[in-house]
């Protein structure tokens, strides 16, 4: 594994700080993913001309909520004014839109956009910005994961990002109908303008 320093973490706290207070929160297979996801950031920022540090922090920590208790999350969507709608949904939805909350309450980290790329990472969304694309292509095609189709996948990914999120939307819409699992509206609807050319 890389040693993972931030130039700017776009908090107070240190490179140090949040990699510390990142592995305290999951186990170190969840935390490993992590540290892929945020090479790969990085990897596909370098390509696409955008800020690989900020790519790399915002890959870092875009699973920094996935094990926080459902209960908890139950709580925050209820203190916080999150939609009331999440609670009909779990934890793979809320480690995104919800995990916000964490990132900002733990990490100190404000940085709209990289919020923005984490909440939109478990769902993509209609509008998406490159960070968005970034995170949400990265967790999909890190080296550690195996699926069917992922060699393909960071193929078209590596070529061309837009493609890339659409790529992913497709297989995940598939895999999810197969399973018998509910689609979140907001994945469907950015499969409509992404996964359809």
């Amino acid at each position: 594994m890389t040693k993972l320093i931030f130039k700017n973490t776009y908090s107070p706290l240190s490179s140090e700080q949040i990699v510390a207070k990142e592995k305290a929160n999951m186990k170190k297979k969840r935390f490993e993913h992590c540290v892929r996801v945020s090479e790969t950031a990085r990897k596909l920022a370098k390509l696409n001309g955008y800020d690989e540090e900020k790519a790399a922090l915002a890959g870092f920590v875009h699973d920094y909520a996935k094990q926080v208790p459902v209960e908890e999350y139950r709580k925050v969507i209820k203190e916080q004014d999150f939609d009331p709608d999440l609670l009909n949904w779990n934890r793979a939805i809320w480690h995104g839109i919800v995990g916000i909350f964490f990132i900002e309450r733990d990490l100190k980290i404000r940085d709209p956009e990289i919020l923005t790329a984490v909440r939109r990472h478990t769902t993509g969304d209609t509008k998406m910005t490159t960070l968005d694309k970034i995170i949400f292509v990265a967790d999909f095609i890190e080296p550690g994961r195996d699926f069917p189709g992922v060699e393909e996948a960071r193929k078209v990914a590596y070529a061309s990002l837009d493609e890339g999120v659409g790529y992913e939307l497709q297989h995940t819409l598939e895999f999810l109908i197969e399973n018998k699992n509910k689609v979140y509206p907001r994945t469907l609807e950015a499969y409509n303008v992404w996964g359809i050319k």
